[in-house]
């Protein structure tokens, strides 16, 4: 097995600096626009921070490839192939960044042969930095991760997303799936508004599951090995095998808490990543 631990501490050293610039702009008005929804927002600094650190890695490592949330909202397909590719979210929880909501992630996945090989989560503001290598566990500054274990869905907490989408039957099915799980009933739903940073609460053991659907490749693809890494389990909200670009995803601290929730939760329909890049991220809309 190949050895990226150079990538690692080169992507860990690139998510440091940029996370200085959105430091300095999480304090001043922002220039927003709107991407999707209402509720799908991009500022200046969003661009900036995924130009830092696709500049810094490409300069360092010109043969590798790149998927990013910015890139891909300004039209490039997102594919993800055998090649050694790194998937850039530059602000997850922008929403959280423009109103000054203390949870801002930069978020930074490597993959080669389409399997991902670390993880990078660092959450600015409280200065906490999540990483993940490949059978080398998960470690938050340095410390070692480890899910809850937990398997009975009564004692759980729950972590998910109301998402971006605004339309009637993603709505709907959004707070649908958040009544039937209370009703199972579990101790509690949180949302911090930032999936990676969702996702990487399972990995402490703070939370016991986190769902979503809707959210992209780059808001969890980082966080998922960090869940693994750390004894957890990814699935598809269907219960297969979880596929980063279909969407969906289940992360749990035991098979039984992952599979419970997949009985529960219905999905509603959006398009894959990787299908056609003229389409919107939801049925229905098109741009």
């Amino acid at each position: 097995m190949a050895d990226w631990t150079d990538c690692l501490n080169f992507g860990i050293s690139v998510a440091k600096q940029a996370s200085k610039v959105v430091l300095t702009a999480f304090q001043q008005e922002k220039e927003v626009k709107l991407k999707s929804s209402p509720a799908d927002l991009v500022t200046e600094t969003d661009q900036r921070v995924e130009m830092i650190i696709s500049s810094a890695i490409r300069s360092q490592y010109p043969q590798h490839r790149f998927i990013g949330e910015e890139s891909a909202a300004a039209g490039e397909r997102v594919e993800l192939t055998d090649c050694p590719t790194w998937i850039i979210d530059p602000i997850d929880g922008t929403v959280n960044f423009v109103h000054r909501f203390p949870f801002v992630a930069i978020s930074i996945a490597f993959t080669v042969n389409k399997q991902t090989e670390f993880g990078i989560v660092y959450s600015c503001v409280d200065d906490k930095l999540f990483h993940a290598q490949r059978g080398r566990g998960a470690f938050l500054n340095g410390e070692p991760l480890h899910v809850s274990g937990q398997e009975d869905i009564s004692q759980c907490v729950v972590v998910t997303e109301i998402g971006a989408e605004r339309d009637d039957l993603a709505l709907s099915t959004v707070t649908s799936n958040i009544f039937k799980l209370l009703k199972l009933p579990v101790h509690g739903v949180r949302a911090l508004g930032t999936a990676a940073v969702d996702m990487c609460q399972v990995a402490t053991g703070g939370a016991d599951a986190y769902y979503h659907i809707g959210m992209h490749c780059w808001d969890i693809a980082a966080s998922a090995i960090i869940v693994r890494e750390a004894g957890g389990v990814i699935i598809d909200t269907d219960g297969s095998e979880f596929d980063m670009m279909s969407r969906r995803v289940i992360a749990a601290s035991s098979a039984a808490v992952a599979s419970r929730i997949a009985q529960v939760i219905r999905p509603f329909p959006c398009s894959r990543d990787d299908d056609d890049q003229h389409r919107c991220v939801c049925v229905g809309r098109q741009v």
